[in-house]
């Protein structure tokens, strides 16, 4: 639970990025996601998530997303946590998470639920702290940067990575990837894109765009 007042709340804006800014190369090593996903309708979640070091597996293994990559897993997870989450309204949304047992949530994720795979890249930009996901398999080569605050996401200086904002475009949810991959509608996203231009919304406050990400 949050200490900010906000409780089971997580507060976050996300953002389209073409591909990895070279400023990821600076930070530590990535962290391995697999998230399996035992509920996803209507905005509501129920995931049961488990992180490992990205230079535990290859990968060739990892964006494989299979039972083989959970037997490679095993003994490497470094955290495991289960999650409910509420639809987004306004860049927030209800999230309340349990800390796992690594052995019974990696075998949880084995026996069931839509998957999603990524390497996640932590940087520290201007006064906020950024995360970049990298989605592999079907999700490949989608990268979205997020920041996440203790509270809302106003007033937020925007990396010069960021091409798009899509906080509110349900869609790019990890939930909604499990179970419509981007690369389904990869074409139909390009397309948008080109027609309407590069949007931003508006409703945070003042945006300061072209953050420098030069590492």
């Amino acid at each position: 639970m949050s200490d900010t007042g906000y409780g089971d709340f997580e507060f976050e804006r996300k953002f389209f990025v073409r591909q990895l800014p070279a400023v990821v190369h600076t930070e530590p090593e990535p962290v391995l996601i697999v998230q399996s996903y035992f509920l996803a309708a209507e905005g509501y979640a129920l995931r049961i998530r488990v992180e490992a070091p990205a230079g535990e597996l290859d990968r060739a293994a990892a964006a494989a997303a299979d039972d083989a990559l959970l037997t490679a897993l095993a003994g490497k997870v470094s955290f495991c946590e289960l999650t409910a989450k509420g639809p987004y309204i306004g860049g927030t949304r209800y999230e309340a998470e349990r800390e796992l047992d690594p052995n019974v949530g990696l075998q949880m994720v084995r026996l069931g639920g839509q998957r999603v795979v990524k390497y996640r890249h932590s940087v520290w930009l201007g006064s906020d702290g950024w995360v970049l996901d990298e989605f592999l398999g079907a999700n490949a080569p989608l990268v979205v940067a997020e920041c996440e605050r203790g509270g809302p996401v106003t007033d937020l200086a925007i990396p010069d990575f960021c091409v798009t904002e899509v906080t509110d475009d349900p869609r790019f949810a990890n939930d909604a990837l499990a179970g419509a991959p981007f690369a389904t509608w990869r074409e139909r996203f390009d397309a948008e894109l080109a027609a309407r231009g590069p949007r931003f919304l508006e409703e945070f406050g003042h945006n300061e765009m072209g953050l420098s990400s030069d590492a």
